[in-house]
């Protein structure tokens, strides 16, 4: 046996040496490089944009959503109560410009000069009795005293100041609205409508909208529940763009070139390569993760390479062990 035993141990070290040199030719022999890696994809934890209570989720874990699809609904009762009351407020600001705008009516401007018509009369009325008033006294005529002179004087005076006021009064119509006036009105009403717009803008945040096509992972919340915008209420992943995470050690690292060709296959179905292309290529070296299934790799430096994949077929599921192949030129 002790005879035997040298020639036991060169033959276990040869068979070795061949699957190792097997191994070693399929990977990296004429039909090219062939890594190990899982599938990646994006995630989005969506989140109300405004506070409230939930009335409504429209998805379900698992359901495929479209882009724009709405697939939750927040109370909004009190924000649509508020948004008719500014309503109003918007029409009455815009009425009261366009009567800015409009000036006095025919009906204004005939009505300011019948009262000027009757000022100057009851004007002239009182002028003629204060210079009656003024003869009398100055003929030492006894009838009136002074008095009476004094009430004719200032009742003559208000008579003439109201015709002037109703002059005054008749050209500031005649003239129309001041622009300052109008410039005033029409930031009012633009105030007015930007507020009425941001209260339907949170209106709208009521409806909860999926981002992008995407897979429903996760309902975190349900009606009834109070929630935030910091409150995220659906974990969806995105169908566009997947990828696969690879890691290649520095040998092979000149043999792959951004938009090269790939073949992607799973164990559930092998026969079925989904095609890739090669798109980010790390240009750092890190340490092996420990998902890395090649124990050759695990104590190694590598450069991590994402694969691009079009799964139409949406065979791929987050997470998933696959096997890339890349036709490199062998190594000489």
């Amino acid at each position: 046996m002790k005879k035997f035993l040298p020639l036991v141990l060169i033959a276990i070290l040869v068979l070795a040496g061949g699957v190792y040199w097997w191994h070693q030719r399929n990977e990296t022999g004429s039909d090219g490089l062939t890594l190990y890696g899982n599938v990646d994809i994006r995630q989005v934890a969506l989140a109300f944009d405004g506070s409230g209570r939930i009335i409504e989720l429209l998805a379900e874990e698992g359901d495929v959503v479209s882009k724009g699809a709405v697939i939750g609904r927040l109370d909004t009762q009190a924000l649509e109560l508020q948004a008719k009351a500014q309503e109003a407020a918007v029409e009455a600001q815009r009425q009261a410009l366009l009567e800015l705008r409009d000036g006095a009516r025919p009906e204004e401007i005939a009505q300011a000069r019948a009262k000027l018509a009757s000022d100057e009369a009851a004007a002239k009325l009182t002028n003629i009795h204060r210079d009656r008033v003024a003869r009398l006294i100055t003929s030492s005529s006894s009838a009136v005293s002074q008095l009476d002179m004094d009430r004719a004087v200032a009742e003559a005076d208000a008579a003439n100041a109201l015709v002037d006021q109703s002059k005054a009064a008749l050209d500031l119509l005649l003239a129309g609205t001041r622009p300052e006036e109008i410039a005033a009105a029409e930031a009012q009403l633009r105030g007015a409508e930007a507020q009425l717009d941001h209260l339907r803008y949170q209106i709208g945040q009521g409806a909860l909208t999926a981002p992008s096509d995407a897979v429903v992972r996760s309902r975190l919340r349900e009606p009834g529940d109070i929630v935030t915008s910091q409150s995220p209420v659906f974990a969806l992943a995105l169908t566009e763009p997947k990828w696969i995470r690879v890691y290649v050690r520095e040998a092979d690292l000149g043999r792959i070139k951004p938009g090269m060709d790939a073949q992607v296959t799973t164990d559930s179905h092998p026969d079925t390569p989904v095609a890739g292309q090669v798109g980010y290529i790390s240009s750092v070296a890190e340490f092996t993760p420990k998902a890395v299934q090649t124990e050759e790799l695990r104590t190694s430096l590598v450069y991590e390479v994402r694969i691009i994949v079009e799964d139409a077929a949406d065979s791929l599921r987050l997470g998933q062990p696959v096997t890339v192949r890349l036709p490199v030129e062998p190594v000489s």
